[in-house]
């Protein structure tokens, strides 16, 4: 479980293929401070297992379906990445829960400057911005943000400027592709009324809620 506070951000130094998914070696300088082997760390919001350590760098396997569903395949050597280790069962709980398993991806599609934040609209597809609503809380490339807006093509979120400083997110270009992880709260709301809603006649609306006393 992770915070979507970014701690550091590394770069890739390697990029192996490896049985049809693949193996990355990240350079960092903090991150590795107490870890070990088997640990977790947040790469652009993925969470990955430390399969070596070394002073300056780690090594994490990605299968297949993390490279299909995060934006981790198209890094190359070089490319800067959020990292964020595991949190601690006794550290403060400064973002919201992250569970650094992806949902899917957005595209950056504007940036727009509103005082002395930038706000940055994500293109997604329609099943992710179901599990999106305004004030609540998103992970884009592992960093917890709150949201803006949401309609039925996009969502907007807000850049303050020390987040600006923290995270690489004011470097994405427009077209750029994100890791989004949606509100785990949400996702388990939304499968609990899609499955009452295939066993009941009535859907499970807000009018249903009222006729039975809620």
């Amino acid at each position: 479980m992770f915070t979507g506070l970014i701690e550091e951000i590394g770069f890739i130094d390697k990029i192996a293929s490896q049985n049809s998914g693949g193996q990355l070696v990240i350079q960092s300088k903090a991150i590795q401070e107490g870890a070990k082997l088997g640990d977790s760390i947040s790469v652009n919001g993925v969470c990955l297992t430390v399969t070596n350590l070394t002073k300056t760098t780690f090594t994490a396997d990605v299968m297949p379906e993390t490279l299909k569903r995060s934006n981790l395949g198209g890094l190359q050597k070089g490319s800067p990445v959020h990292l964020e280790r595991a949190m601690a069962a006794n550290g403060r709980f400064g973002g919201h829960m992250v569970s650094g398993h992806i949902d899917g991806t957005g595209i950056l599609s504007a940036k727009k400057q509103e005082g002395n934040a930038i706000r940055l609209f994500i293109q997604a597809d329609a099943a992710l911005l179901r599990q999106i609503i305004e004030k609540g809380s998103i992970a884009i490339d592992g960093v917890s943000l709150t949201v803006i807006s949401v309609d039925k093509e996009q969502f907007s979120v807000g850049i303050i400027p020390h987040t600006g400083t923290q995270t690489i997110l004011l470097n994405k270009k427009i077209g750029d592709k994100v890791n989004l992880e949606t509100d785990i709260i949400a996702k388990y709301i939304q499968r609990f009324m899609e499955n009452n809603n295939e066993k009941q006649e009535k859907p499970f609306t807000l009018e249903f809620l009222r006729e039975n006393g809620f």
